[in-house]
C-alpha cells in the first residue's frame, strides 16, 4: 500500500468528540472540543479550529517480517461500528533517538522494549495507525491513532500503561494524550 497522507484536525467541529486531552511530558496542545480526521495534507488550519497535525502512513520500519506477518494477520480495521472510543497520541523524541543508526533503535524499539509483542497482546481489541510527521517538518515526529470498543477501555489503558514504562519512551520529549468518543 502506497503512503497515505492523512491530517488531524480539532476545534468546534468534528465527528469526534474530545474527551480528555493532556500532556504527558512537553507542552500541551490547546483545548478542543470536537475533532476528525481528513485524508490528504491539509495546507492551512481550517475556520474554527485550535490545532492541526499531518502525518503520512509508511512502511514498517522496524519490523522483522515474522512480526509483520503477525500483525497484519491480527490487526483490525479502523471504523468497525462498536469501536466508538478512539485516542490520537502524537509524540516528539529526542535527538539523541534519531542519532542513533535504525540497528540501534530497533534493539531498543523491540529487543529490550518489546513494543510490537506489548501491541500485538492487544489485537485485535485496539486497531492503530501509525502516521509518520517528522519528515514533513511537523511539531511531533509520530501521531499514532487507536479506535477500541467501550469494554476494551481497560485494555487500551493498559496497553499504553506498559509502552510508557519502556526503554524506548526515555526517548520522548513531547507526548499528547488525547480521548476521544463517537
Amino acid at each position: 500500500m502506497p503512503p497515505l497522507p492523512f491530517s488531524f484536525v480539532a476545534g468546534a467541529a468534528g465527528s469526534w468528540r474530545v474527551v480528555a486531552q493532556g500532556a504527558v511530558c512537553g507542552p500541551a496542545l490547546p483545548p478542543a472540543a470536537r475533532f476528525e480526521i481528513h485524508e490528504g495534507l491539509l495546507q492551512a488550519l481550517p475556520d474554527g479550529a485550535s490545532w492541526l497535525l499531518r502525518g503520512v502512513t509508511s512502511n514498517e520500519r522496524y519490523v522483522t517480517r515474522e512480526e509483520k506477518t503477525q500483525l497484519v494477520a491480527k490487526q483490525p480495521g479502523l471504523g468497525r461500528p462498536n469501536a466508538t472510543c478512539a485516542a490520537l497520541i502524537p509524540i516528539q523524541k529526542s535527538a539523541a533517538w534519531w542519532d542513533l543508526t535504525q540497528d540501534e533503535r530497533r534493539a531498543i524499539f523491540e529487543a529490550r522494549s518489546r513494543h510490537i509483542e506489548i501491541g500485538l497482546g492487544y489485537l485485535p481489541a485496539v486497531a492503530r495507525r501509525l502516521h509518520h510527521s517528522r519528515d514533513l517538518g511537523e511539531p511531533f515526529d509520530f501521531v499514532t491513532y487507536f479506535e477500541y470498543a467501550p469494554e476494551d477501555a481497560a485494555a487500551f489503558e493498559d496497553l499504553v500503561a506498559r509502552l510508557r514504562e519502556t526503554e524506548e519512551w526515555r526517548f520522548v520529549t513531547r507526548e499528547v494524550d488525547i480521548r476521544l468518543e463517537r
